[in-house]
């Protein structure tokens, strides 16, 4: 099987592990276990509960308690509506290679995370590209999405909140984007790996899983819940949906580790603490984002409504990826050129790492830009 190369995670692989400020992570402040205990309310005597655990391949659609923690983040998902997997990458893998085959019309909203469109290229569906525009704060053309979705179309794929924008789409959008499909026949997957992150109000956005009977929401640990090394993720969908996707992992991964469950279901007990951590950071990081781009003459956005991501244009005339090499190699800040994301002019800057990483990276990129 052919698949395009993958532009952001080549970029990341590339320069992550040798920058000196990381400006392109786009998940909230990692979290340590000893951290993670003391959020539960827990400690290091508890960690005494995983000595007697055997370590076989644990319950292969993830353990009861963990698939209750998860269920218990949606209003209308049972626990037999989950599967757990590797990764919020894994779910959306499972998803594509579950549902779509060859001729199979895809609707994918771009900017998104490369998988929408290229799996099921790979596969050898016939993808429309549905491109959000800046003018729209990066908003569905809901008429332009009505016009791709013909009946028939198999699969209507996105991102929300918007990797990269940060763009939200709100409920009664939401509510419309299940009646295209549902007029199309159409199933919706949503990858909603940042849900929990808004920037107003409680902070959790309606999830398609909830709105629409062909609705399936993808999400994990890694983004909204600091604990990317658990490398757990979770399809929440139709029953149809689930045994779909536990075939297709029976040649995959099989199950995820019996400590990733133990510490996710830990975490999500504790979801309010959790998310009420990841909130304080992106909606404290943010302003100071904000706050600094109105200093800054060669860069404009629309602010971000959710996510830990920004999509900022940058105005020079130079490509985006010679502009991050060069800002890497003489400030030591890493930014995600565009390029890599389908969205040359622009850069994605990642906002929810430490606090004081953004406010010790974001003068050297405003001394770099006065070079410029």
């Amino acid at each position: 099987m052919k698949i395009e190369p993958f532009g952001v995670e080549i970029w990341m692989n590339e320069w992550e592990t040798t920058c000196e400020l990381n400006l392109a992570e786009t998940c909230v402040e990692s979290l340590t276990i000893a951290e993670l205990l003391d959020l539960c309310g827990a400690n290091s005597d508890d960690l005494s509960a995983l000595l007697p655990m055997k370590m076989t391949y644990g319950e292969i659609e993830g353990s009861d308690r963990l698939r209750r923690a998860i269920a218990a983040l949606y209003d209308r998902q049972a626990p037999r509506d989950i599967l757990v997997t590797h990764g919020t990458i894994g779910a959306n893998m499972l998803v594509h290679r579950a549902l779509v085959e060859r001729g199979d019309r895809v609707v994918s909203i771009v900017p998104t995370y490369q998988q929408h469109h290229s799996i099921p290229a790979s596969i050898g569906a016939d993808v429309h590209l549905l491109q959000l525009q800046e003018k729209d704060g990066w908003l569905p053309d809901l008429d332009r999405l009505r016009a791709l979705a013909v009946p028939g179309t198999k699969l209507i794929a996105l991102t929300n909140p918007n990797n990269p924008t940060g763009a939200l789409i709100p409920r009664d959008m939401l509510e419309e984007i299940a009646a295209i499909a549902r007029a199309a026949g159409a199933w919706v997957l949503c990858d909603e790996v940042y849900r929990g992150t808004d920037q107003d109000g409680p902070g959790m956005t309606a999830s398609m899983a909830d709105i629409y009977e062909k609705g399936i929401s993808t999400a994990g640990m890694s983004k909204a819940w600091s604990l990317a090394g658990l490398r757990l993720g979770w399809i929440a969908a139709p029953r149809a949906v689930i045994e779909g996707a536990m075939i297709q992992r029976d040649y995959d991964t099989i199950s995820v580790g019996r400590i990733d469950d133990h510490f996710a279901a830990m975490a999500l007990e504790n979801r309010d603490r959790i998310l009420a951590r990841s909130r304080a950071i992106t909606r404290g990081n943010l302003r100071i984002l904000s706050d600094w781009i109105d200093t800054q003459p060669k860069l404009s956005w629309v602010k971000p409504h959710s996510g830990t991501t920004a999509l900022v244009r940058v105005d020079l005339p130079i490509g985006s990826r010679e502009f991050c090499v060069a800002l890497l190699k003489e400030t030591g800040v890493m930014f995600t050129p565009g390029s890599a994301l389908g969205m040359e002019g622009y850069v994605r800057i990642g906002y929810a790492n430490n606090p004081e990483v953004l406010k010790a990276g974001l003068p050297r990129v405003a001394t770099f830009l006065a070079r410029q």
